[in-house]
């Protein structure tokens, strides 16, 4: 008999899930032997797609109509995003001021309402925040725990669909604690996770799909640092201070551009 979570894992390879399906899903892959055979099948399936099956561009007439879509898409969905940025504020707000294990009992039920909602259709600056805040509300903040660059860079080879820049600035301020997996434009994205002081710094990256996003955004009392380097998208996201965040933000993209020429 078929495993009824198939059709989901199915989904989550396909990178048509949320964060939070996504990561449910790879709990179930952990002790279902009959849906790791079907990841395996699916991976295997991929693999010999692309080795026997030559590369196509999309002619640029089709990536312009696509990238339209896509910014009215993002249109569309920002009353909604508007209202799910409020909706973090204000639950951000309340665990600041719960003192009893009632209300924390409270706030745990109200995050994993708002985090089950589908973020498929919001921007981008709210799905890294959204996983931003989920890193520090769970035990989910990394994968895996290293001040070692040596160690987390090739960590990230194979669990995400990218390879980004990873350098440990601890001589500055800015320590390496390790890395993980998030879920960016539908990619097995980077998160590499850095702390200053008291302040946790997640610094994402996945694959270029669309227009290059760049410059500075807040979000909620979030900060968010966004550049390119190569064919990889990066955003840097915290809560501390410009000033603090910058001084991240400046040493790692001269890495990244070094990085994207080698």
């Amino acid at each position: 008999m078929q495993c009824p979570e198939s059709l989901r894992v199915q989904a989550q390879f396909d990178r048509e899930v949320d964060a939070v399906t996504a990561a449910d899903i790879e709990r179930h892959l952990q002790h279902c032997i009959e849906c790791q055979g079907l990841h395996q099948e699916l991976e295997q399936l991929r693999v010999g797609m692309r080795r026997e099956l030559p590369p196509v561009e999309a002619p640029a007439a089709l990536r312009a109509r696509i990238i339209r879509s896509l910014d009215r898409e993002d249109a569309a969905a920002a009353p909604r995003s508007r209202r799910l940025r409020d909706a973090v504020w204000r639950l951000r707000t309340f665990w600041v001021g719960a003192a009893t294990g009632l209300a924390a009992a409270a706030m745990a039920a109200a995050v994993a309402f708002f985090f089950i909602a589908p973020l498929r259709m919001t921007p981008i600056a709210d799905e890294v925040v959204g996983d931003h805040v989920t890193s520090l509300l769970s035990s989910h903040l990394v994968d895996v725990i290293s001040t070692d660059q040596h160690t987390v860079k090739p960590w990230f080879a194979g669990h995400t669909d990218v390879s980004p820049v990873v350098v440990d600035f601890k001589p500055l301020g800015y320590e390496l604690i390790g890395g993980r997996v998030a879920y960016v434009e539908h990619q097995r994205a980077a998160v590499v996770v850095y702390r200053h002081g008291q302040h946790v710094i997640n610094v994402f990256s996945w694959a270029a799909t669309r227009r290059p996003m760049a410059g500075e955004k807040a979000r909620n009392g979030y900060h968010l640092v966004f550049w390119k380097a190569g064919d990889l998208q990066y955003c840097a996201v915290s809560d501390t201070s410009w000033d603090e965040l910058l001084g991240l933000v400046r040493p790692l993209q001269q890495a990244a551009a070094r990085d994207a020429r080698s």
